[in-house]
C-alpha cells in the first residue's frame, strides 16, 4: 500500500507539472528615468504588436501568447531586441538616460535577450571607430576579425537556441559584408574622389533647352551637381532650397547642374516636370548612361557634388541645398 501510495503521489507531481507548463509569455520590469507611459512590443515580419502600459514608478508587467523568436522594445525613443518564447518569464531593467549600457534581463529564458544587449554594445563601439576605415587593409581585417572571435566565444560559452544562433551568425555575416563594402567604397574614394582630384566626366547629355552638354563645357566656372530622378521625393524636397541658393549665386561663376537619372520610361515626366515646377540651373538627362553615378560610387540620392573651374573635385558629397552648410562652403571659395 505504502509503494502505491507513493507512486500516486508522484503521478500527481508529475501531472501538476505538465499543468503548470505555460503557453504564455510573462514579461515585466522597471524602466528607471522613463521616455514614456509604454512600451512597444513588436514584430513587423509577424505582424505582432502590443502597447505594455508603465506606471508612474516605471514598473510594467503583462502577458502575451507570442511566435517564439526576435522582438523589438521601443520606449518612443529608443529600443533594443530581446528573444522570447512562450513559457518565459522575463524581466528587463533599464536606465533610460543609458540605455543600451544599462540593460538588464533576468529570469527564465534570458540568455538569448542578453546577448543580444551585449551584442548591441559592442557593435555600436566598434562602429563608432571614426578611424575604422582608414585603416590599412592588413589592420582593417584584423580588426574585423577580432570582432568576430569574441562573437564567436561569447555565442557558443553557453546554451542558446539554435535558430537563435543560426539567425545572429547571419546577421554578423551581414555585418562583415556592409564593412568590406564600406572599406572598399572609403580606399575607392581616397584614390579616386579626393578633393583636388580630376572629376569623372558626363559626355553628351540631353540639355532640356536643346542640344547636349558635356563636364568640359562648363569648363572656367564652379560646377555643382544635383543628381536626381522625378521619382525621388527626396529630391524633390530639396527643389525650393536649390532654386534659393540658386538665386543668391546668381551672379557668381557658378553653374548649378541637375542631371536626371530617370529611366527612358520617365523620360517624358522628366521633360514635363522640368517646365511644370519652373527648374532653373542646367537641367541634363543622362538617358540611362550609368558611367558617371559609377565613378562617383551614386548609390543613393539626392547627391550633390562640387567641382572647381578646373574640373577637379571640391566635395564629391557636398552638402544638400537644405543644409545652411553649402551657402557656408560657397560663401568660402574664390567664386
Amino acid at each position: 500500500m505504502k509503494k502505491i501510495f507513493l507512486l500516486a503521489i508522484a503521478s500527481l507531481a508529475i501531472l501538476s507539472c505538465k499543468q503548470e507548463s505555460k503557453d504564455y509569455l510573462t514579461f515585466s520590469g522597471k524602466i528607471t528615468n522613463k521616455n514614456s507611459d509604454s512600451l512597444l512590443v513588436w514584430n513587423p515580419m509577424i505582424g505582432f504588436k502590443r502597447v505594455l502600459q508603465v506606471d508612474e514608478n516605471g514598473a510594467f508587467k503583462d502577458t502575451m501568447k507570442i511566435v517564439d523568436g526576435l522582438y523589438s522594445i521601443y520606449d518612443g525613443k529608443e529600443s533594443t531586441r530581446a528573444f522570447f518564447r512562450n513559457g518565459d518569464e522575463v524581466n528587463l531593467t533599464l536606465d533610460a538616460k543609458e540605455f543600451d549600457e544599462s540593460i538588464v534581463y533576468t529570469g527564465k529564458g534570458v540568455d538569448e535577450s542578453n546577448f543580444l544587449a551585449k551584442t548591441a554594445l559592442l557593435q555600436e563601439e566598434f562602429l563608432m571607430d571614426k578611424d575604422l576605415f582608414q585603416l590599412s587593409k592588413e589592420e582593417f581585417d584584423a580588426k574585423v576579425t577580432s570582432y568576430t572571435n569574441d562573437f564567436e566565444t561569447r555565442i557558443t560559452a553557453q546554451e542558446l537556441d539554435s535558430a537563435f544562433v543560426v539567425t545572429e551568425r547571419e546577421t554578423l555575416e551581414g555585418m562583415k559584408q556592409y564593412l568590406n563594402r564600406n572599406y572598399e567604397e572609403q580606399a575607392y574614394i581616397a584614390k579616386n574622389l579626393a578633393k583636388g582630384m580630376a572629376s569623372p566626366k558626363f559626355v553628351g547629355y540631353e540639355n532640356h533647352k536643346g542640344g547636349s552638354t558635356s563636364l568640359d563645357d562648363l569648363k572656367g566656372k564652379y560646377v555643382y551637381i544635383d543628381m536626381w530622378a522625378t521619382w525621388c521625393q527626396p529630391c524633390k524636397n530639396e527643389i525650393p532650397y536649390l532654386k534659393k541658393v540658386e538665386k543668391q549665386f546668381h551672379d557668381k561663376n557658378i553653374e548649378f547642374v541637375s542631371i536626371s537619372i530617370d529611366r527612358n520610361k520617365d523620360y517624358k515626366t522628366w521633360r514635363e516636370m522640368v517646365v511644370e515646377k519652373e527648374l532653373t540651373g542646367i537641367q541634363l538627362y543622362a538617358k540611362e548612361d550609368q558611367s558617371f553615378t559609377a565613378s562617383y560610387r551614386v548609390s543613393g540620392i539626392p547627391r550633390f557634388i562640387l567641382l572647381d573651374a578646373a574640373g577637379n573635385i571640391v566635395d564629391s558629397n557636398a552638402p544638400r541645398p537644405s543644409d545652411p552648410k553649402l551657402v557656408e562652403l560657397l560663401s568660402s571659395l574664390d567664386i
